[in-house]
């Protein structure tokens, strides 16, 4: 059978082929009558929504609607609802980063976690959540993965993804673990240009592949990483390459799910290849669905290039039968349900549940054998704050030095002191004139320069996003794992000698 008897026995074109084999973004909070039409048109059933998209739970409970009318009931909506800093639907009950459950090191409670969080997204209309993550944090440099990993030992990060991803698919949403086969050990975000992880095959075995490897039976959904592999494929990222894709992820590893790129909107393929081009040869190489989040230009440009690949005959008929089968296969299994408001029955005791588990992974690293001794109520505190609020692309914006200070001043006489750059900070004549007990709260994920640690001595630095901020500061430590409220309040009543921080974090032993 050739390629164009293969397509009118299925009753597809190669345009509707192509649709059907891409994930688009939205561009607001509700569905306008063009942008329903482009769906219908080009045959488009899957989307993913950030926050941009979202207002309230009633405005996202409609908007996700509409998109199921325009796409049909085998729509795939997804959405990162991972936990921590990434999260897009953020009054939903706050999971804890990965690494605050690895630090919790409980895999009922991840477990519980899980389904807590698939419970939410499925009441607002999301059948797909782009998490877990697998990638190892064996970099401590590492700008966009840090605490959004499990930590650090192949073993620990498989069985506490395991445990949170069986309890998403047991309430009916699915996963896709990410990115493989491995994000951990880079020094550059994909976002913004393209890494390159160099290690010998044995030492990726060893290491990054293993929770991928151990997963790829129970996972419905693999997203790929755009970044390059020399030991396995020199020439091409992961998502671009049939060695990884083809070669580790379906023959090695037997994975028979769906791959799914990252955003090929991302400077790591976008900038080097052409949105178009390189849709094509993700395509080629193997993945099943390709991520096409930029604008509607982009979009079309992806649609082009992908129906060409099909009617040149490029991509078999076999292949694109496999293709949308899994996609097809991933819909019916995991269909999209609702509530109209987005409410949940368990919402509530969800929301304590994410209470336990913030404060189960609460961490607190002694510097020189010492902690500070609670704080009592109405001391006069010294908070030193980052001024700029940062948001990365991948992550929520983060706490405002305004915001931390609204927290504390019900229990403490706060006086707030921000700075622009911590390299022109000068500390020591900030700290003559800022007498008392000085807490210093970390709220980007950005690492410290050598001078922190050289100069700035803080009586309590709580680490509010990345946990290897610990190491920047030569001071006691709390690690909370994130910004969100929950967070918050477990890092105050630790404060406030209510609680005591019994996280061991998974990926420090200690700080110098």
């Amino acid at each position: 059978m050739n390629l164009h008897e293969g397509i009118q026995e299925m009753r597809i074109t190669p345009r509707q082929a192509a649709g059907r084999l891409i994930m688009i973004r939205m561009p607001g909070q509700e569905l306008s009558a063009q942008q329903a039409a482009f769906l219908r048109d080009n045959h488009i059933r899957a989307v993913c929504l950030f926050r941009q998209n979202m207002a309230n739970p009633q405005q996202l409970c409609r908007l996700t609607a509409d998109l199921r009318a325009a796409m049909g009931p085998d729509a795939l909506i997804a959405i990162d609802q991972e936990g921590g800093a990434v999260v897009r639907a953020t009054w939903l009950p706050a999971p804890p980063a990965a690494m605050g459950l690895g630090a919790a090191d409980d895999e009922t409670l991840a477990e519980q976690v899980g389904a807590a969080v698939a419970r939410g997204v499925k009441a607002l209309g999301f059948n797909w959540n782009f998490a877990p993550v697998l990638d190892l944090n064996n970099n401590l440099h590492n700008p966009v993965i840090a605490e959004r990993s499990f930590g650090a030992d192949p073993a620990r990060v498989s069985a506490l993804a395991a445990a949170w991803m069986r309890g998403s698919l047991a309430e009916g949403v699915a996963c896709c673990v990410k990115h493989a086969p491995g994000h951990g050990d880079t020094h550059v975000d994909s976002h913004r240009d393209l890494p390159t992880v160099d290690k010998p095959l044995a030492a990726l075995q060893q290491l990054e592949f293993q929770p991928f490897a151990a997963l790829a039976s129970d996972a419905p959904a693999m997203m790929t990483a755009h970044i390059v592999y020399p030991a396995l494929d020199a020439q091409h990222p992961a998502t671009l390459s049939p060695a990884i894709l083809q070669g580790l992820i379906r023959s090695s590893w037997n994975f028979d799910g769906v791959i799914i790129t990252d955003g090929m909107d991302m400077h790591a393929i976008a900038g080097r290849y052409g949105a178009g081009q390189a849709a094509a040869q993700a395509l080629l190489a193997g993945a099943d669905m390709v991520m096409a989040l930029g604008n509607t230009e982009t979009q079309l440009e992806t649609l082009d290039a992908l129906e060409h690949a099909i009617a040149s005959g490029a991509i078999s008929m076999e292949e694109i039968q496999q293709r949308l089968g899994r996609l097809d296969r991933l819909a019916a299994r995991y269909p999209v349900t609702q509530q109209p408001d987005g409410a949940y029955a368990r919402e509530a005791a969800d929301h304590a549940l994410m209470e336990e588990a913030w404060l189960r992974g609460l961490t607190a690293l002694p510097h020189q054998g010492r902690l500070p001794q609670a704080l009592p109520a109405g001391s006069a505190l010294q908070l030193l704050v980052r001024a700029d609020v940062a948001h990365d692309g991948v992550s929520e914006k983060g706490l405002s030095a305004l915001e931390l200070k609204r927290y504390l001043s019900p229990y403490y006489q706060v006086e707030l002191s921000t700075f622009e750059d911590a390299e022109s900070f000068d500390w020591a004549a900030w700290r003559a004139s800022h007498p008392g007990f000085v807490l210093l709260a970390s709220t980007s994920r950005l690492r410290y320069p050598p001078c922190v640690r050289e100069h700035w001595r803080p009586d309590l630095h709580v680490c509010l996003w990345n946990p290897f901020q610990a190491l920047d500061v030569a001071a006691p430590a709390l690690l909370t794992y994130g910004f969100a409220a929950p967070g918050i309040r477990s890092a105050l009543r630790w404060l406030r000698g209510e609680v005591g921080a019994s996280g061991r974090n998974p990926c420090i032993d200690q700080v110098a």
